[in-house]
């Protein structure tokens, strides 16, 4: 069992996989207006400790994005994070938010995504460094699927299973 934990903490998905893939996932279009979201936390046995929605807004000027999230947690607590997005080239991005250590790195593959980056996460009174591997894939009518891969020391001790759907835009 030991061995097996340490494998699945190896595991690393190769997005090139994904690059000829369809429908075609552009980080810039998807996140451009307003986006309902659902989702859980695992912990390392596969046990719901979590349970939430996001309420998503994005927009763009230029090749710089803000995306603002409004977590709602089942428990009643709240969280906001604001994201600046920056699309570096077709298939690379770079993204900063408050509570990100440094900055998170982004790479497109066809109907998928990329995200590596380091969080400070708040658990039970203390505070842990976790790196994010954080996997995107678009699917059919406006419905992107998001998983990320909590890490310490290499080894996944938690993962966020996300679902989002692209909401029409408010008329003005």
């Amino acid at each position: 069992m030991g061995l097996l934990l340490t494998l699945s903490g190896c595991l690393k998905i190769d997005g090139k996989q994904y690059t000829e893939l369809s429908p075609a996932f552009d980080i810039k279009s998807y996140f451009n207006g307003p986006i309902k979201a659902w989702g859980i936390i695992q912990d390392r046995n596969g046990n719901i400790i979590s349970r939430f929605d996001i309420d998503l807004k994005g927009h763009w000027k230029k090749n710089i994005g803000t995306l603002e999230e409004d977590f709602h947690f089942y428990d009643g607590s709240t969280q906001k994070r604001v994201w600046t997005i920056t699309k570096k080239s077709d298939t690379l991005y770079e993204g900063k938010a408050g509570d990100i250590i440094g900055k998170a790195e982004g790479k497109s593959y066809g109907n998928a995504a990329q995200w590596s980056y380091t969080m400070d996460v708040p658990v039970d009174g203390s505070t842990y460094r976790l790196k994010f591997d954080d996997w995107m894939w678009l699917m059919n009518d406006g419905v992107l699927m998001n998983r990320s891969y909590m890490k310490k020391f290499g080894i996944t001790v938690a993962e966020i299973t996300i679902f989002m759907q692209k909401q029409k835009k408010a008329k003005k």
